[in-house]
């Protein structure tokens, strides 16, 4: 047993494999190891699965019990025993789902996520709200397309843009505009030379933005730029 962290700690951490002493130490290397964290939740779900997988009856082997007492003592003394134990442990269990072992629910070629595909599926906030949504389209100029999502809430209003068709460099606002004629800017942004969903940079930009004027008192929304030019307008 030793106090000494290391970050390779964060396997037998998660599946509960450190001694009392090397926990606690390890606990506190988490809170200003920010890779032993994102590690971490990457293998937040390792354990269950391994809970769950039996050993493979060999009525021709020796009984179990010197065998377990024997890995316990070794892993007492040897951390680096303990690490190799794990990391075999995590290939079988590897092995087993890539194998189709049905864990939860039955995986399928189409049922991996994408970026366990090595393509990646990021969405940020915006564009996740915005997907969850029910876009309300805009009227652009020159090429410009777009819309918003909106949400009442207790402070006012919540909208996330969807903006498509630009070119920089540029800089931006999006306005609510009231039934009274009020504007309010909800978020500003710049946009870079190369655009978004353009010829070379096609992917859209999406922005959160909020408003302190009730969806119910606001008539419309406007993208504008910085010289007063209107890109696009949604209507409330």
């Amino acid at each position: 047993m030793t106090s000494r962290v290391e970050h390779t700690d964060v396997g037998a951490y998660a599946l509960g494999l450190l001694e009392e002493d090397d926990r606690h130490a390890f606990e506190a290397h988490l809170l200003g190891c920010a890779p032993c964290r994102a590690e971490l939740s990457d293998l937040s779900g390792m354990a269950s699965v391994l809970s769950g997988i039996g050993p493979v009856e060999d009525y021709g082997a020796p009984s179990p019990e010197p065998v377990i007492d024997l890995l316990q003592r070794k892993r007492r003394t040897d951390r680096k025993t303990r690490r190799g134990t794990f990391v075999i442990g995590m290939a079988a269990a590897v092995t087993l789902v890539a194998g189709g072992l049905t864990i939860g629910t039955q995986l399928s070629a189409d049922d991996v996520p994408q970026i366990a595909q090595g393509h990646g599926n990021h969405m940020g906030p915006a564009e996740q709200f915005y997907a969850d949504g029910t876009p309300i389209e805009g009227k652009g100029v020159d090429g410009v397309t777009g819309g918003l999502v909106v949400e009442s809430k207790a402070w006012g209003t919540h909208a996330a843009l969807k903006l498509a068709g630009v070119k920089g460099p540029l800089e931006c606002e999006l306005v609510s505009v009231g039934k009274s004629g009020e504007r309010r800017v909800m978020t500003g942004w710049s946009v870079p030379p190369a655009g978004y969903g353009v010829p070379g940079s096609p992917d859209p930009l999406y922005m959160h933005g909020g408003s302190a004027t009730p969806i119910k008192e606001i008539d419309h929304f406007e993208v504008v730029t910085s010289t007063g030019k209107k890109l696009l307008t949604i209507s409330a």
